[in-house]
């Protein structure tokens, strides 16, 4: 008896030290995947189940191996010339296209904010009856207070809890009497229907799964990682940190898409099978998470207090990497201090973006904007505005005097393309369709 506990315990620890191990990896893949499902990604997604049903379901599928992609380039580029996107177009490729560049990352990412900060008031308002003036205000001051008086170690620690907040669809997976046969073709067949709207919401997805506002971050955080672990001055790149670098990536990006399959096999079940072909209204949006809670007294209110905390958690997570990464690429952009890493005294001017960027979005709420569908139009100008910086990203990835040893290989350069394509094709027929 006592050597098989003994047997036991030393099964135990090395599956103790593994999964210890891989926390201690889980770090800006995580981080930005989990940001990818934020607010406007729960609208998108959701949009997509109620409106399509399972119709845009193979988008999830189609989509992992790209967003994989695109963001393993951007940490590669962080990581290996220790700088931020923005700085290696300024030093690589002139000011012109660095400030179009920024340009387009600032508008894309403060439309996104303001989204965002709008969805989550809209969401505790179906909890608490404040006003909705009194809600954004307070995230948006909350937010800020966290990104810019908390060390970036606490903060990291801080966002991978958030992204516990992404379960609550899964969880609701499990519950609902799904067409399993169905759901299984949608996944793995393409279906595309000629139509402005199909167009539109398809862009929207695209958009809001590989975000341009991740593109930025991640590369920016890649350096922060080698600041933290004191690696960062070192010339050549540490093979191990890659190593990890990758496994993090890969693992981020498949939690975000497996949400984002969750989330429209959830709506397409419970709203577009129920009728609901439109969500106009948080509320709307809540209704998805009813089997999660039918069980219970006034179900209804239940399901809109998990939706709450769901969009509450994920705008937590993402208001602030949005707010960030514009604030890394205006600061790369002026040679200013720049990091999270840094005190506020030492880094006025990348603090003052973020705190900027995030007024700015706020205000867009007091503009009369339905805030469900501020975020699929925030997901649609992410997904026209990836469009030149994926291009961008792919030359600087693949560029030998850039990367050196570690620029993109054949399988990176032909699924960064294939990124490049398939979202140009999308924008320009929901351009064609519409106009």
């Amino acid at each position: 008896m006592e050597e098989n506990d003994q047997k036991e315990k030393k099964e135990k620890g090395p599956r103790k030290r593994w999964a210890a191990r891989l926390f201690r990896i889980l770090g800006p893949g995580l981080i930005t995947g989990a940001a990818d499902d934020d607010p406007s990604g729960i609208a998108t997604y959701s949009q997509t189940g109620a409106q399509f049903g399972y119709g845009q379901l193979w988008t999830a599928l189609f989509l992992y191996p790209l967003m994989t992609a695109v963001q393993e380039a951007c940490a590669r580029i962080g990581a290996v010339t220790k700088k931020g996107i923005a700085s290696v177009v300024k030093e690589h490729y002139g000011r012109t296209i660095l400030y179009c560049a920024v340009f387009l990352i600032v508008l894309a990412n403060t439309i996104n904010i303001g989204a965002d900060i709008g969805a989550m008031a809209a969401a505790v308002r179906l909890v608490v009856p404040i006003p909705f003036a009194v809600a954004t205000l307070f995230f948006a001051a909350l937010m800020l207070t966290l990104e810019i008086f908390i060390s970036y170690k606490k903060y990291a620690r801080i966002l991978k809890w958030l992204a516990a907040s992404m379960l609550v669809y899964p969880a609701t997976l499990l519950l609902i009497a799904a067409p399993w046969g169905a759901i299984l073709r949608a996944t793995f067949l393409p279906r595309i229907e000629l139509n402005a709207a199909f167009f539109f919401v398809i862009t929207g997805v695209i958009g809001t799964t590989i975000s341009p506002y991740m593109f930025f971050w991640q590369a920016s955080e890649e350096v922060e990682e080698e600041v933290e672990q004191g690696i960062a001055k070192r010339h050549a790149v540490d093979k191990g940190f890659i190593k990890n670098m990758r496994i993090d990536n890969a693992l981020g990006m498949f939690l975000s898409q497996a949400v984002m399959w969750c989330i429209i096999v959830v709506t397409g079940t419970v709203l577009h099978r129920g009728g609901v072909t439109n969500i106009a209204t948080a509320a709307d949006a809540a209704k998805a998470l009813a089997p999660l809670v039918h069980t219970f007294p006034d179900a209804g209110f239940l399901a809109e207090i998990v939706f709450a905390i769901g969009i509450v958690g994920l705008g937590l997570l993402s208001v602030p990497v949005l707010a960030g990464s514009a604030a890394y690429a205006v600061a790369e952009a002026f040679d200013w201090h720049e990091g999270l890493y840094r005190k506020l005294r030492k880094a006025h001017g990348f603090y003052g973006v973020i705190t900027v960027a995030t007024f700015v979005g706020l205000a867009i709420n007091f503009v009369g904007i339905n805030p469900m569908k501020a975020l699929i139009v925030a997901a649609v100008v992410n997904g026209v505005v990836s469009v030149p910086l994926i291009f961008l990203i792919a030359f600087i990835s693949s560029n030998k005097k850039i990367m050196g040893e570690h620029a993109s290989g054949r399988l990176s350069k032909i699924f960064l393309w294939i990124s490049f394509v398939a979202i140009l094709i999308a924008a320009i027929a929901m351009f064609a369709t519409v106009l």
